[in-house]
């Protein structure tokens, strides 16, 4: 007797529309999406040196340029500036900075030097020489502190024999290299042709000096040296300056020595390393590029 929900909702107007909805209604599909693969993460190249240096280049163009950087003074004028300046400093120093160009496969610059008038007291090297025989009475006439043979390895080894200086002829040097090489060496003190330390005219090279002091420049080629006290005379501040930048113009090959032999292949083929500056300069005062140097 009992009708079923199909014929039910067939009779009936709204239950029928009601029907066909729940019919025809959308099922919700379930789908499955696949787990995404960890990215990995890309490694970025080091720039390379050429790739550093045209950055340099473009950060250098971008950067304010100095208004006084292409201002110059005599030297007579910068020694009265800053003369102007340390007024109240007669102490203090003037100090001179040389700018070189340092190119592939050329040295740091270096050499020695005897101011007309000297800033403050050299300090006394102390020289010990290997050497036998008649180059070692030599050496001992010339002004050398300790000489003696292989027999002072040892002493330098254990600190009893002190020196700012050691010097050796050709005959000995290969036997005190093996041992000395690794405690001289770190120090810059160990003797070599290249420095000219390892000589057979070791009595030559110690009077030559006697009263003189050694400049060497950094790895950039810039050689900074203190030349003169603001209570010297203009005179004598001039003199050094124009002393200090012949040595300096001699040893970077922009002049000839006229001691050296010119028939050598050396001192023809030596490359030159140019100056681009000069800077007169003071604790407190500006540093002025000179104009006639």
């Amino acid at each position: 007797m009992s009708l079923t929900l199909a014929q039910l909702a067939s009779r009936c107007r709204q239950c029928s529309g009601t029907a066909s909805l729940l019919r025809y209604a959308p099922q919700r599909q379930f789908h499955y999406t696949p787990a995404v693969l960890a990215r990995k993460e890309r490694k970025v190249p080091a720039p390379t040196k050429k790739q550093l240096a045209i950055k340099e280049r473009k950060r250098a163009k971008k950067s304010k340029k100095n208004l006084y950087e292409k201002e110059k003074m005599t030297l007579a004028d910068a020694i009265d500036v800053l003369r102007a300046v340390e007024v109240a400093s007669p102490e203090s120093t003037y100090e001179l900075v040389v700018k070189t160009e340092m190119g592939k496969g050329t040295t740091i610059p270096k050499g020695r030097y005897n101011l007309p008038r000297e800033t403050k007291e050299q300090s006394k090297d102390r020289i010990l020489v290997f050497a036998e025989g008649r180059q070692a009475e030599e050496a001992k006439k010339a002004g050398a502190d300790i000489v003696g043979g292989p027999e002072l390895v040892e002493g330098i080894i254990n600190g009893r024999y002190q020196a700012t200086m050691f010097l050796c002829s050709r005959s000995l040097i290969r036997g005190i290299t093996p041992r000395l090489g690794r405690v001289l060496g770190p120090r810059g003190l160990m003797p070599s042709e290249r420095r000219g330390t390892v000589t057979d005219d070791i009595a030559g090279f110690i009077r030559r000096l006697k009263g003189t002091s050694e400049w060497k420049g950094d790895k950039e080629g810039t050689i900074r040296q203190p030349i003169g006290k603001m209570h010297f005379p203009v005179t004598d501040v001039v003199k050094n300056v124009r002393y200090f930048l012949n040595v300096v113009k001699r040893a970077t090959g922009n002049i000839r020595d006229p001691k050296a032999d010119t028939n050598k292949k050396e001192t023809s083929q030596k490359p030159t390393q140019a100056i681009t500056r000069v800077l007169l300069s003071s604790r407190q005062g500006p540093s002025i590029q000179i104009a006639d140097a």
